[in-house]
């Protein structure tokens, strides 16, 4: 199996600013265990030891377009629900320690062999070891285990335990992500994006209150009245979806924070007018929900109603990283969605 990116390659994207990567290294003979956060340079790479050190880059898929490539093998699962795809490099004996994840993970073997061994489901009450800078169980057992090379894949449920060893060098592993939210981050997604949308004028009221024998009491009739105020937002399936869709598509990284640049409406539609595709950024999240009649759009968090789109269209758009305008009519309101997804950085136009 060829790996999305090569070892090298994946070394050099560690020492970029913008990406997210970690060194974890261990004594194999102390059990002491080190991590380091990138970016790094040539010479760390050289000081490594020989063996039992792992490096970890997250987000791949954001910077490798092949690694992006890669990544779409899993759309059979909703790709909203995708995070991202993480590669790992280890030398003989690397690894990351027995840990558990709050999320489904797919490893794929690309590049050496890799031990896994799995326990028992764990929580936050299994203890963990406390002179560690990474999160490993300090009380796990495996139960079983396989010996994983290239073309090799393991799926692991939320809350299984895990362990990962290299087994000789030239250890490469993609880990492939999903997002899912905790139940208070739901809660408080949703409260936080309704709460915004109302004014201090809308107050608890209870015009029917009546004397009662003890001042201090919350009546039952109080509670209900709080708990109809969450009903009538919370029963409201528009605002509902407006989060849900804005929520799920929040990019993983504030990428589009760099300057851009800007294009207006005659340009885009000289460019596919003359045959031009557009690009869709490998780290911008893309989805669409079926809304009655219409079609939303949602991307990096920002809703599209798009009333005058047609939504073969907005389909296109969350299924094909390439956009080519055979995929669509070139009509003003579809050139206008094509121009502010360009300039907020969403989509790009190709070398």
């Amino acid at each position: 199996m060829r790996p999305p990116i090569a070892a090298e390659e994946l070394a050099g994207l560690a020492c970029e600013h913008e990406v997210e990567s970690r060194l974890i290294l261990q004594d194999g003979a102390s059990e002491h265990w080190e991590l380091q956060h990138g970016p790094f340079t040539d010479e760390t790479f050289r000081t490594l030891p020989a063996t039992h050190w792992t490096l970890l880059v997250q987000a791949v898929d954001h910077w490798v377009p092949e690694a992006a490539t890669f990544l779409e093998q899993f759309y059979c699962i909703p790709s909203w629900r995708v995070d991202d795809l993480m590669m790992s490099y280890s030398s003989n004996g690397g690894g990351v320690g027995a840990h558990y994840d709050h999320y489904d993970v797919f490893l794929v073997q690309v590049s050496g062999r890799r031990r896994w061994e799995i326990g028992r489901r764990c929580n936050e009450h299994s203890p963990r070891r406390t002179d560690t800078p990474v999160m490993i169980l300090s009380e796990w057992t495996s139960t079983q285990h396989w010996v994983l090379e290239p073309g090799d894949v393991l799926y692991v449920p939320p809350g299984v335990s895990h362990n990962g060893i290299a087994v000789g060098d030239d250890c490469m592993t993609c880990s492939v992500g999903f997002r899912a939210p905790s139940h208070k981050e739901i809660l408080q997604g949703v409260a936080d994006y309704i709460g915004e949308t109302l004014n201090e004028d809308l107050r608890y009221t209870d015009p029917d209150l009546v004397p009662q024998a003890n001042p201090g009491q919350i009546t039952a009739g109080a509670l209900e009245k709080a708990q109809h105020i969450l009903r009538q937002y919370l029963n409201d399936k528009d605002r509902l979806a407006q989060w849900f869709g804005s929520f799920m598509t929040a990019p993983k990284y504030d990428e589009n924070a760099m300057d851009l640049e800007t294009y207006d409406l005659e340009f885009v539609r000289t460019h596919v007018s003359a045959g031009g595709c557009l690009i869709r950024n490998e780290g911008s999240r893309f989805a669409f929900q079926e809304h009655g009649a219409a079609t939303w759009l949602f991307v990096d968090s920002r809703w599209y109603p798009c009333h005058e789109i047609q939504p073969d269209l907005v389909k296109i758009l969350c299924a094909e990283r390439t956009i080519r305008p055979t995929h669509y009519a070139r009509t003003d309101a579809h050139l206008h969605l094509l121009v502010d997804l360009l300039n907020h950085g969403s989509l790009y136009l190709p070398d």
